[in-house]
């Protein structure tokens, strides 16, 4: 944990009646609709009767504590979404950290007050430390913001801490002085805090129009980290969006107790979601709300941000161990790819037979009771699972773990075959679902230095600390039950991972004023 830092404890309260959940669209309904696969990590869920009597549709609206506690199992599954409608919890106020930059801070307020969601509400401007107070005083007086100071400069998380203290609003939402909210970005994400458990929600973070942005500019807008993609999603540490950047997001003010950790220069955005989700609290990602955000285009500042990032993987690994393992990987599909990547016949059989058992043991847990294994369905989610486990160690290769793959291809052809291969694979993988929008070279040329860029902090980060637990990769956590699961939710959702399904942890926070 953070340095003794603390957040709230969550409410006991449930979803409030009127609150509709929908089925994430990659969920499948199988055996006649009694059983759920999906969510992430990649899990089975079966129906009750009751529960399917309930979920007839892809759409639950909550009428009642029975169908309160299935939409919360759903939710915490990542097998649901809530609609961002209802009631906000209450009104907002908008904390804006800067320094220095008075012509982007223009650009922000003009854009809030701009929009009829945010055109009234109040503003605080957390000056921390810049050259030209006056420039910033005079910018926010424009625009009817209020402004705080501090004399020298103490970082980001301290701005931000210093706008959470004086604001009494119920919500409060920190946007960066780089950025631009697009109409109507505040109400889906003040909305979806009607329920009483949610401590944060942030929007997807687009790319801002460059003019003349060089070479890297279309690399950026296309797959920097700030943007979490098109799903809405839960966010815990081990699933598909594991952390939050900080560059907007909005947040239950009292769930946030001591705020940002200020000894953190950089992921204390992912040090402060990683701790409420280990008190209980949802966090959410909500991608119909939109920000755009001004990347860094030039190249040599642009690499110099990634590796600074990278260094911020060591201080989460201090404050939360594991969760931060840059490759996540059950036994079995570890040992299928090592077995397989001997590059021997034998291998390739003992890798058969690997998988095989595998199937043979995820079977008997799919089963449903007085039913026969579903040997098919087994078979598919350790292909898939073996799939996955294959890119992430590609991704390894080439961004986490590219020092030892250097070392290993300077004395050996076949390592050197390996990792070309692996660098490839990535590329062309990771840039397939956005051909249209930018070519091959341009992607490989940024995927590949920006991950040299991150790896060259992670391990910088590892060794100024002493402390390797950043580097080292970890299996799938074993399935706990949710914090939120109430007795009655037990009665109607029976879930289980499935345990096959191999992923990167890889936070990479932007947390600039």
């Amino acid at each position: 944990m953070s340095r003794g830092l603390s957040v709230a404890a969550p409410p006991p309260g449930r979803l409030p009646d009127g609150t509709a959940v929908r089925l994430d669209p990659r969920v499948r309904r199988r055996d006649g609709g009694t059983t759920l696969l999906g969510g992430s990590p990649l899990r089975l869920a079966r129906l009750q009767p009751r529960a399917r009597d309930l979920l007839r549709t892809d759409r639950l609206v909550v009428r009642d504590a029975t169908t309160a506690a299935l939409a919360a199992r759903l939710l915490d599954a990542g097998l649901a979404h809530p609609e961002p409608e209802g009631v906000p919890a209450g009104e907002l106020t908008v904390v804006v950290p800067v320094k220095d930059r008075s012509t982007e801070l223009d650009r922000l307020l003009t854009a809030l007050r701009a929009d009829p969601d945010t055109a009234a509400v109040p503003v605080l401007v957390v000056d921390d430390g810049s050259a030209d107070p006056a420039a910033v005083t005079a910018v926010a007086g424009r625009h009817g913001a209020r402004v705080l100071r501090h004399a020298s400069a103490r970082g980001p998380a301290a701005a931000r801490n210093a706008g959470l203290r004086a604001v009494t609003t119920p919500l409060v939402a920190f946007v960066d002085s780089d950025c631009v909210p697009l109409p109507g970005w505040s109400g889906p994400l003040a909305r979806l805090t009607a329920d009483p458990r949610l401590a944060l929600v942030a929007p997807r973070i687009t790319a801002l129009p460059a003019d003349g942005g060089g070479w890297v500019e279309p690399y950026e807008a296309t797959v920097s980290a700030l943007d979490m993609g098109p799903d809405p999603a839960p966010v815990a540490p081990g699933t598909m969006v594991s952390y939050l950047p900080s560059a907007a997001m909005v947040a239950r003010r009292d769930a946030l107790g001591d705020g940002f950790d200020e000894s953190m220069r950089v992921a204390e955005d992912v040090d402060l979601v990683w701790r409420l989700v280990a008190a209980g609290w949802r966090v959410r990602y909500e991608p119909s709300a939109a920000v755009a955000h001004e990347h860094r285009a030039a190249t040599g500042e642009w690499l110099r941000r990634r590796a600074f990032y990278g260094t911020g993987a060591a201080l989460l690994a201090a404050r939360h161990g594991a969760a931060v393992a840059p490759v996540v990987l059950s036994p079995w599909s570890a040992a299928a790819w090592a077995l397989a990547l001997t590059g021997r016949r034998s291998g390739a059989l003992a890798c058969a037979a690997v998988l095989a058992v595998a199937t043979a043991r995820l079977a008997p847990r799919l089963a449903r009771p007085g039913q026969r294994p579903p040997v098919g369905l087994a078979t598919v989610l350790v292909v898939r699972g073996s799939a996955a486990a294959g890119k992430t160690l590609a991704r390894s290769v080439t961004r986490h773990h590219w020092p030892l793959a250097l070392a290993a291809a300077a004395v050996s052809p076949r390592a050197r075959r390996l990792a070309a291969a692996a660098a490839v694979a990535d590329a062309v993988l990771a840039w397939w679902p956005h051909r249209r929008r930018v070519g091959l070279l341009r992607f490989a040329a940024g995927r590949r230095l920006e991950d040299l860029a991150y790896g060259a902090g992670l391990w910088t980060g590892a060794l100024q600390a002493r402390d390797a637990r950043a580097l080292l990769p970890a299996g799938p956590a074993p399935m706990v039950p949710s914090p939120n699961r109430s007795r009655t939710t037990g009665s109607l959702v029976e879930s289980r991972e499935t345990g096959h399904d191999g992923r990167t942890m890889d936070p990479s926070p932007r947390t600039t004023t």
